[in-house]
């Protein structure tokens, strides 16, 4: 990638916006895409004809608040959804935006360009009995078992993401307080927490991590060879123990576990600006969804036990 092309861009994502490497990639495919259609027009929106490096300023000055609006209409008449097209506009929005701070553009058309309404997907949630047979499935005999099942405690337990438990480090752990210290979206620390359970598990687990192919890092979770578990490792570990034991839930993730752990904290009474917290959202409003499935949830538990429902 030259200079000319998205190199400060991609500073800027990683720098100053703290995105993670994936978040990143998805933020100049779009941009990619987005000088494709410019250039070529709509038959180049895989983005295959321009890379990255040909995307300059010069090339998103050719855009005009008409393009952006046109370029998202095909994508969603080409298959994409809502999501799609308003992700695509972030990112679009994003380049503009830098382009202008650093006076390489003169306008951002795409300030007044709005956003597809999204319909607001309910997270999927297990049932407290659903997760207790998640937690109880690995095979505590065996190092890679324990792993495993400190591995799902801390999930639950805690809310944190499959990237931030794969960031875990060992100073990051206290077991004597029960927390961790988490690094979440755009490198934001928080304190998460550890029920007894979790807590217990991670103890057992420190025991034998060594027994792993002894590690030589720091990264709290590893693998059978003693390296750093990924956060697709981390997504492995949970849909093995799921096809074992829930074989008819479907698209599990660890990010479910983290859905569950809100819903039951918000069911349970908990304060939702405290879930919010420990979830680690910067807006309220991204937390209020548990809020509806709760409700949802309640009104499940209504039709079932009342006579008249």
């Amino acid at each position: 990638m030259s200079d000319t092309g998205l190199v400060q861009f991609v500073k800027y994502l990683e720098g100053e916006r703290g995105f993670s490497p994936h978040t990143v990639r998805a933020y100049v495919k779009d941009v990619v895409q987005y000088g494709s259609y410019l250039e070529l027009g709509p038959g180049a929106m895989e983005a295959t004809e321009v890379e990255s490096e040909a995307v300059t300023p010069d090339v998103l000055k050719k855009g005009s608040r008409n393009d952006i609006r046109a370029f998202l209409g095909h994508v969603q008449s080409t298959g994409g959804s809502a999501k799609t097209s308003a992700r695509k506009l972030a990112s679009i929005r994003a380049a503009y935006k830098f382009y202008v701070r650093i006076g390489a553009l003169a306008e951002n058309p795409s300030q007044s360009v709005k956003s597809p309404k999204l319909s607001r997907d309910l997270p999927d949630v297990l049932s407290i009995p659903e997760i207790s047979s998640l937690l109880e499935a690995p095979d505590r005999n065996t190092p890679a078992g324990t792993r495993d099942w400190a591995l799902l405690e801390t999930l639950y337990s805690s809310g944190i993401r499959a990237a931030e438990v794969a960031g875990l480090t060992m100073p990051d752990v206290d077991l004597v307080s029960g927390t961790i210290k988490v690094l979440g979206k755009r490198n934001k620390q928080r304190i998460a927490h550890l029920g007894g359970p979790a807590s217990e598990a991670m103890i057992q687990y420190l025991r034998v991590r060594d027994d792993l192919g002894q590690p030589t890092h720091q990264q709290v979770f590893v693998n059978t060879r003693g390296g750093a578990l990924t956060t697709r490792s981390v997504q492995r570990v949970v849909e093995k123990y799921v096809k074992e034991v829930l074989p008819d839930r479907r698209e599990v993730s660890p990010h479910t576990l983290r859905h569950s752990f809100a819903t039951h904290m918000l069911n349970a009474g908990a304060d939702l600006r405290v879930i919010q917290e420990l979830l680690g959202h910067e807006s309220l409003s991204t937390t209020q969804i548990y809020t509806h499935v709760s409700i949802d949830r309640l009104k499940e538990i209504y039709k079932q036990a009342h006579p008249h429902a």
